[in-house]
């Protein structure tokens, strides 16, 4: 016997009894950004390995130890995408896009890491984004969290995460208190473990975002960033507060808050759960204004955010605020006899036709009426339609509600669409 052969590690299917759930919380996902004007750009999975490397940054965990790259046979360096920014920002360069325009884009697909696998975060996993470019004020920048806000509010979940905000700053400015924070932590270096050392030297900023408690006590007095920004990065962030505080956003301003893409400046900001254990980031993203013009384009400023499906499907399961789509059909055909299959066919396609949102499913594979209404029965439909040669040559059709016990009734084939309908209204 062939040995079977299993996904790789960290590269989960979707199976039938989940993708209902997928694919209710992706139309939600959609109706909202396409409520806020927002349109859909669509990126290759494969890149330039470049391309990653000039925007993520070189010294980033992502570039240095998570990329899936490769050589292909022209010897290539190309990289499965490990976010969509950069590709967002690529395709519009490449396609005249950005210049001298505003654009509002949203994404959703595919992405890779090479990481360790732990729950609620994979190495093949579904990314959800919005990417803004071309404008400058905190306006945008309250729009892209007002639209993440609105997605909580749609799922049901708005009392379950929290806002935390904060801004990194010009990056003249950013440097120059990196040097101040690099003082300190070096003045600390014997509480610091070995991957903030690694970063002390090459990101020292994340080292602000240790989970390591030893590490957070020990910079637990570093210098904050509000206290260096700049003045035009201080009255951004103040504007957008205001603004959030307007609206009805309750937020945290955090200054240990920086981003893992050293693409970021100005604003950044997570929606956080405590309800996922260590995995409470559940949406995250900031201002990215430097990037186009890093990636080859004109200076533009931009701003967006992203958020990982498999996590927030995670949240949901978690909550209980989902209930997962298991049926297959609302209606099941079944016939007896050969003769009534046929009109069996006449009656699913003729519902199909009038009925085109109710999923009808048809019995195959022959049986008894009990066979066929058990089996029914495990697609979790609401109603089976019952066919013989009697209901054939009568052009009727017999209609056996499965789930509420009302009592089965006989309808004429051309009542039958509307008797279903109201049916399933109920």
């Amino acid at each position: 016997m062939a040995k079977t052969i299993q996904a790789i590690r960290g590269m989960n299917d979707c199976l039938p009894e989940v993708s209902g759930t997928w694919q209710k919380l992706e139309s939600v996902l959609r109706q909202v950004v396409a409520n806020y004007g927002y349109q859909e750009i669509r990126t290759p999975i494969v890149e330039s390995t470049d391309l990653f490397k000039r925007s993520i940054g070189e010294v980033t965990d992502i570039v240095e130890k998570e990329m899936y790259t490769f050589e292909d046979r022209n010897g290539d360096s190309l990289t499965l995408r490990p976010e969509g920014t950069a590709s967002c920002v690529r395709a519009g360069n490449e396609h005249g896009l950005l210049y001298n325009q505003q654009q509002r884009l949203w994404y959703m697909g595919p992405m890779f890491r090479h990481e360790r696998p732990q729950k609620g975060r994979y190495r093949q996993f579904h990314q959800f984004g919005v990417e803004t470019y071309g404008i400058d004020g905190p306006d945008i920048d309250l729009e892209v969290i007002l639209l993440s806000a609105r997605l909580w509010k749609a799922f049901g979940i708005e009392k379950h995460v929290t806002l935390q905000v904060n801004s990194l700053g010009s990056n003249e400015a950013r440097q120059a208190y990196r040097d101040t924070l690099i003082e300190y932590l070096k003045a600390r270096a014997d509480k610091l473990d070995e991957e903030s050392l690694r970063r002390l030297e090459t990101n020292p900023l994340r080292v602000l975002d240790s989970k390591n408690p030893d590490v957070q006590a020990a910079i637990a007095d570093a210098p904050s960033l509000l206290d260096h920004l700049d003045e035009a990065s201080k009255a951004h962030f103040d504007v957008l507060c205001e603004r959030l505080t307007q609206a009805g956003i309750h937020f945290e301003v955090n200054p240990r808050l920086v981003r893992g893409l050293d693409y970021y400046n100005r604003t950044v900001f997570e929606w956080v759960t405590e309800s996922l254990g260590a995995q409470g980031t559940v949406c995250a993203g900031g201002r990215y204004d430097g990037l186009v013009e890093q990636l080859g384009g004109k200076a533009t400023p931009a701003v967006g955010f992203a958020m990982g499906i498999e996590r927030l499907v995670l949240l949901l399961t978690t909550l209980n605020e989902d209930a997962q789509e298991t049926s297959a059909a609302d209606v099941y055909v079944t016939a007896m006899g050969d003769e009534a299959q046929g009109y069996a066919v006449q009656v699913a396609e003729h519902l199909r036709d009038t009925l085109p949102h109710v999923r009808v499913m048809m019995h195959c594979g022959g049986g008894n009426f009990k066979k066929q209404l058990k089996r029914a029965d495990k697609t979790g439909a609401q109603i089976a339609l019952l066919l013989g040669s009697q209901e054939m040559q009568a052009r009727q059709v017999g209609v056996k509600p499965l789930r509420d016990g009302q009592e089965q009734q006989t309808v004429a084939f051309d009542d039958l669409s509307a008797t279903l309908a109201d049916l399933l209204a109920k």
